[in-house]
């Protein structure tokens, strides 16, 4: 379905994901955030990366390993942000300054995490590269709690999703028009 989706359909979608997420207490109470920037048809996240910064949020962007795990960089505005070719992989935009490790994202209070779908019990179907995945299994073996957010389009939201053993609910899931919670 997101291939059907216009430009104008992605950024209506993106300014109206923005205003919903940034109602969340656990967006409005985060001193750092753990987001991404969205490629393609995925819901935006362009306009809500620079309202946290605004509101001086500690925004922590992820970087791609050649391993598919994730790495992480201060997000400083749009004009800090490169694109990158990972392999024979789409490009991606990834922040160009100090990489802080894979650990860095202990320090989130709040993970934005991309998606194709989430389902009713909070499960979260992505894209297949596991990259998320090992984030949320080294929040886990950290004993770190933060809000686990999923940012997908109304239609995403589905009755059940594909799960594995290594896979984890998240707590809610934000859609242009509203937010469903799972704990």
């Amino acid at each position: 379905m997101r291939g059907r989706l216009t430009a104008d359909d992605v950024d209506l979608a993106a300014y109206a994901l923005a205003e919903r997420a940034l109602e969340l207490p656990e967006l409005a109470e985060a001193r750092t955030v753990a987001a991404y920037v969205s490629v393609g048809e995925e819901p935006g996240t362009p306009a809500l990366l620079d309202a946290l910064r605004a509101r001086g949020v500690r925004v922590l962007l992820p970087v791609l390993l050649p391993d598919n795990d994730l790495d992480w960089g201060a997000y400083t505005g749009r004009d800090s942000l490169v694109r990158v070719r990972h392999g024979s992989r789409m490009a991606l935009l990834e922040p160009a300054g100090e990489r802080l490790g894979p650990e860095a994202v202990r320090q989130a209070d709040a993970v934005l995490l991309p998606g194709l779908a989430v389902d009713a019990r909070g499960m979260r179907l992505g894209r297949g590269g596991g990259s998320y995945d090992r984030v949320l299994a080294r929040l886990e073996r950290a004993g770190a709690d933060p809000a686990l957010v999923v940012l997908l389009y109304d239609t995403e939201v589905v009755e059940r999703v594909p799960e594995e053993a290594h896979d984890r609910p998240v707590h809610a899931v934000v859609t242009p028009s509203g937010v469903r919670r799972f704990r």
